[in-house]
């Protein structure tokens, strides 16, 4: 019996042993769980603390290219914005504000102002200041003045059409050396306008082809290669003296013998134009030798462009009939003229330099300002030649000289007295986008006949001058 209780004492002790130790080992496992859950709690927390991190960096970062897209977009646009502007101020640059006439015409003005203070020798034929040209014989007394004359203004309309391939416009030009309002004390501040130029134009661009009709200068005159001043713009440096032609109405026919190639451009002009002569009639209502039966000035320009440089040569034709549009005035001489010219000219730009060169031949040129403006059947020779050089794009210095000499025994014959004129110069020029300065220094050397050529003498005067122009 005591061993029996003995075999089961030891069981129940380990049972109330495990019973006892139960609560412990169940509260050391919840503890346990606990640290973890509160570990994992924490790592939970870290992680979400992390996540969240990162997701405050990318939404920076979010910003930030999106601030940087929209700053792009920004500098894209005020690019966009400038080069209109630039375009605009081009486009208006090259294109000054016009007004709208005629439907699908636009008409442009422009033009520029122009101021010469100037001091001379002796007085000058032509006119005194800007259009002086060489010294009156006999003349005496130093003078200086102001002048404005060459002032000048003009309209060019654009856009009107003819047919499908005929598009054309049309040229206005004024400048104020008309005369003088009046001869009163206060006369000579009141010019009167002049008309230079009024002629219309018809282009055809598939041929190639340009009509002008109106009065314009005639192709003697060297338009390509004029003489720069800022003295003497209407009359500029060597006119009449180896610069001829003049303004007539007319009508000219411009062909570009070699449209679409490539390298030099060939272009002929031939023109018929108003006849002139110094009479026997009315200069003024086309009565004149030169406007006598059907006889105008005939003309041809074969012109020559490249790169930097134009040449051109022209000839010269017209019937002049002494005795008058009514036949009858008496021709003691002869009663009819062959006027007639030949002329090279042409412009030449190598780099700083710029050079300017005009000669020519004939007889009988008196209506485009040939032999001295003595009108008869006179033969002469003449011509020019500028050489300028720019030292910077705003600062150019320029000589000129010019030359005329009529045949000493025809000018005798018709009663001239001009025998030769030399005129050299040299001006010093600053230009800057609209406004122009010069300042020059003008000589003048004329031999003349005072006795039917049994003796000559030489007539020389001087001008200096200092300019202002403002183009617009």
């Amino acid at each position: 019996m005591n061993r029996h209780v003995t075999t089961l004492r030891k069981p129940l002790a380990t049972a109330m042993l495990l019973a006892l130790l139960a609560p412990g080992m169940a509260f050391a496992e919840t503890a346990k769980e606990k640290a973890l859950e509160s570990r994992v709690a924490e790592l939970e927390r870290q992680v979400q603390l992390l996540l969240s991190t990162q997701q405050q960096q990318q939404s920076q970062i979010t910003q930030a290219q999106t601030q940087v897209e929209q700053t792009r977009t920004q500098v894209a646009d005020t690019k966009t914005q400038l080069d209109e502007v630039k375009t605009t101020a081009a486009a208006a640059a090259a294109k000054p504000a016009a007004f709208t006439t005629a439907p699908g015409v636009s008409v442009a003005f422009h033009g520029f102002v122009n101021a010469t203070a100037f001091s001379q020798s002796r007085p000058f034929n032509f006119g005194n200041g800007q259009n002086a040209e060489w010294p009156t014989p006999g003349s005496k007394g130093s003078l200086s003045g102001v002048d404005i004359r060459n002032t000048r203004f003009w309209f060019d309309m654009t856009g009107a059409k003819m047919g499908e391939n005929w598009t054309g416009g049309g040229h206005l030009e004024f400048d104020f050396f008309g005369g003088n309002n009046g001869t009163g004390a206060y006369s000579g501040q009141q010019p009167i306008p002049r008309l230079r130029s009024a002629y219309l134009d018809l282009a055809n661009a598939n041929s190639g082809t340009k009509v002008r009709i109106g009065q314009q200068f005639n192709l003697l005159f060297p338009i390509d290669s004029v003489t720069d001043s800022v003295t003497h713009v209407a009359f500029p440096l060597g006119y009449g003296t180896g610069m001829i032609g003049w303004r007539y109405p007319g009508v000219v026919v411009m062909q570009d013998l070699n449209k679409g190639s490539s390298g030099n451009k060939w272009r002929l002009d031939v023109g018929a134009f108003s006849g002139n002569w110094s009479g026997p009639g009315s200069t003024t209502n086309y009565m004149t030798g030169g406007n006598a039966d059907f006889r105008p000035q005939l003309e041809a320009r074969l012109n020559l462009t490249g790169k930097n440089w134009v040449a051109y040569a022209v000839a010269h034709y017209a019937s002049i009939d002494l005795s008058g549009v009514e036949g009858t005035t008496a021709t003691p001489i002869k009663s009819s003229l062959q006027s007639n010219a030949f002329a090279l000219g042409g412009t030449y730009k190598p780099g700083p330099w710029t050079l300017k060169g005009y000669a020519y031949t004939g007889k009988a040129l008196g209506q485009n300002f040939g032999a001295l403006s003595q009108f008869g059947d006179i033969s002469e020779t003449g011509g020019y030649a500028q050489v300028g050089y720019s030292f910077t794009k705003n600062w150019s210095v320029n000589a000129i000289y010019a030359m005329d000499k009529p045949d000493k025994q025809d000018v005798l014959t018709w009663g001239g007295t001009l025998l030769r004129n030399r005129q050299t110069a040299l001006n010093l020029i600053y230009a800057n986008g609209p406004y122009k300065f010069g300042l020059e220094a003008m000589h003048d050397s004329l031999d003349r006949t005072v006795d039917k050529g049994a003796t000559t003498d030489t007539v020389s005067g001087n001008q200096v001058s200092v300019s202002a122009q403002y183009t617009f």
